[in-house]
């Protein structure tokens, strides 16, 4: 039976959603092929004579994609099984459903795909009998990353310097045990998590250093979800590659809590930090139930900074309750911190995103601020009561997309939309004589962020 995985997008990784998955499929006697729209075009010889279609959506932006390559998938192979996994795709169901697709699966999707091969084998047609979400363990296996794209074409770290490494990504855990109101991994895993063996991460480290990976960025949405875990695997890592750097993203309250094992995420070759900071509003962050405050924020930039590892903070910052007078507080603190160069420019222009099954929608009062749920935005649109506030992050958005157009570097970006925030409340920008002290951090070269438009050119990937 020919299977045919497909990524739509992921901020520049290859992706293990398609290689662990390719992995249960081949060994289940599947002929399994991969295609990486960020990559590749939709190629019908690739979709021809495939008996299952299955499209992965581990993101907001990748789901837009999803639902735009649908019908042409639809066209080239219209006897196909058409299946949609991934964290977006039950919070998506209905809308899935409408565009024909047949199954939809969420959660640990490897044993789910596998059923639905065999219940295919076995002639039973359409309907799907597998759960939308599949929250039972299962069995980690070494991912097939053999048919994808090499990894030199993905993004790639840039050093201080101009010096860069080929990335390999990988991932310790799935699901987090948090419940960050406005997190979509929360609608799926409701609070759980799950291990991925060390053995199974590092031959899958090994067989991407083969490829010529040399840092590995680790995908979990919480490293440190199981400390314990995650310090036999950087051990791991260190003892077999100890020239190999790393990345991965821990939450504000992790880096407190276990401000110990940041020397050792050093001396086993972190280079640096992601952390969902959202906000500087204490308010706002509990709202979003992150568990932190903003001197916490500050707290962990001084461990971060005490280890030498540099911390890359990112926002959600533009919400329902963001005040022009919050944002520009935002930008002050981040010149307080010298957090310019740690930061995206796109981390600044952030919509927060309302997805369906958000716990957002179980605030007091919150359904007053949103529109009905709207299919082409997949989330509940609003606007902020400040009108100007809505026009601010438009304006800082385009102004982005410009200067990084026009390559300018960070500090110059960063000062364009100071100059904007102040404007937006009609008073002159304090002058910016030098925006920060600190050096460029490494950095992937295409930065994480948690939604975006899809643009022109992935659109015209199929």
């Amino acid at each position: 039976m020919k299977v045919v995985l497909i990524n739509p997008y992921e901020i520049g990784r290859q992706p293990f959603g398609l290689a662990e998955p390719a992995a249960w499929l081949a060994r289940a006697g599947c002929d399994v092929h991969c295609l990486d729209l960020s990559l590749q075009r939709l190629d019908p010889d690739v979709l021809r004579d495939a008996r299952i279609i299955a499209i992965y959506v581990a993101m907001h932006t990748a789901t837009r994609i999803a639902m735009e390559a649908i019908p042409r998938v639809r066209a080239i192979v219209p006897k196909a099984h058409l299946c949609v996994y991934g964290l977006y795709a039950p919070m998506n169901e209905k809308l899935l459903r409408e565009l024909g697709v047949d199954t939809i699966l969420g959660g640990e999707m490897e044993s789910a795909l596998v059923s639905l091969a065999e219940r295919l084998r076995a002639g039973d047609g359409r309907v799907q009998t597998e759960p939308v979400v599949n929250l039972a363990k299962i069995e980690f296996i070494t991912p097939d990353r053999r048919g994808l794209p090499a990894l030199a074409r993905y993004a790639h770290l840039q050093l201080p310097g101009g010096g860069r490494k080929t990335v390999g990504f990988a991932e310790g855990t799935r699901g987090c045990k948090h419940l960050c109101r406005h997190c979509p991994v929360v609608p799926v895993y409701q609070g759980m998590f799950r291990v991925i063996p060390v053995e199974v991460v590092m031959t899958d480290v090994r067989q991407q250093v083969a490829m010529g990976a040399q840092h590995i960025s680790f995908g979990d949405p919480d490293f440190l979800n199981g400390p314990t875990h995650a310090l036999k695997l950087v051990n791991a890592l260190h003892a077999e590659f100890p020239d190999m750097t790393y990345d991965a993203t821990i939450k504000i309250q992790h880096l407190i809590d276990h401000a110990q094992m940041l020397p050792v995420l050093k001396s086993t070759g972190c280079l640096f930090i992601t952390a969902a900071v959202e906000s500087v509003d204490d308010r706002v962050l509990e709202l979003l139930a992150k568990n932190h405050t903003n001197e916490d924020f500050a707290h962990a930039v001084t461990l971060c900074r005490a280890a030498d590892i540099a911390l890359a903070p990112t926002f959600v910052a533009f919400t329902p309750w963001t005040t022009l007078e919050g944002y520009i507080a935002l930008l002050k603190r981040l010149l307080e911190l010298d957090l310019v160069e740690n930061v995206p420019p796109i981390q600044l222009a952030i919509r927060l995103l309302i997805p369906q099954g958000s716990l957002l929608l179980k605030l007091p009062d919150f359904s007053a601020r949103i529109g009905e749920f709207d299919a082409k935005l997949l989330g509940f649109p609003w606007k902020n009561p400040d009108a100007r506030v809505d026009r601010l992050q438009h304006a800082i958005q385009e102004w982005v997309a410009q200067a990084e157009t026009q390559k300018l570097n960070r500090r110059e970006i960063f000062a364009g939309i100071w100059n904007l925030a102040h404007a937006s409340l009609g008073i002159e920008a304090p002058e910016l004589n030098a925006v920060g002290t600190s050096a460029s951090i490494p950095r992937l070269s295409e930065p994480w962020y948690c939604c975006a438009e899809p643009t022109h050119q992935q659109l015209q990937s199929f």
